[in-house]
């Protein structure tokens, strides 16, 4: 926010007025680009050692994008019930998170590994030089059930160990 303030700011316009991007004073992006980055979907964070939330965290050196995609699980079905996103990048960066946490809630996770970027990047109409940031979310989407799996394998065999230790008690 405070990045899109400064740069109405700089060019100056109001706070009422469009962004740079959006008045083609930039390159000229879709508007489904202008639409995420202008209203970003889902942006937050959650608490990263709850056992049901899946933390992906990605990067490209490249280009400087950082993007942390987080899902919460439903335990009982395995469906993500919500989904929320922090990225340091470019416009089609946060447009490509955002886009991301969308399509994964109410999807099992499975079902979200089918997820490619060049689903994303076609939806989000970006250029060849920006299809790094719909990979980024891709690869952030795979992290966070991957994430969301190793910690259910820790929970659960800690708890097979304490009720082990029960059983050996009684």
């Amino acid at each position: 926010m405070m990045l899109r303030q400064a740069a109405k700011n700089a060019l100056g316009l109001t706070s009422r007025q469009s962004t740079p991007w959006s008045v083609g004073i930039f390159r000229s992006y879709h508007e489904n680009v202008i639409d995420h980055y202008d209203n970003p979907r889902n942006v937050g964070s959650f608490d990263k050692n709850d056992p049901s939330i899946g933390t992906g965290l990605v990067g490209a050196p490249a280009c400087g994008d950082v993007m942390k995609l987080q899902i919460k699980v439903d335990e009982k079905t395995g469906q993500i019930v919500d989904a929320r996103f922090k990225t340091f990048g470019c416009g089609s960066a946060i447009a490509s998170s955002s886009v991301a946490t969308e399509w994964v809630k109410g999807k099992a996770m499975e079902e979200v590994l089918t997820i490619k970027n060049t689903e994303i990047a076609k939806h989000l109409s970006l250029p060849p030089v920006k299809l790094h940031c719909s990979m980024l979310a891709e690869d952030a989407i795979k992290a966070a059930v991957k994430d969301y799996k190793e910690k259910r394998v820790k929970t659960n065999g800690a708890a097979a160990v304490a009720a082990a230790g029960e059983t050996a008690q009684a």
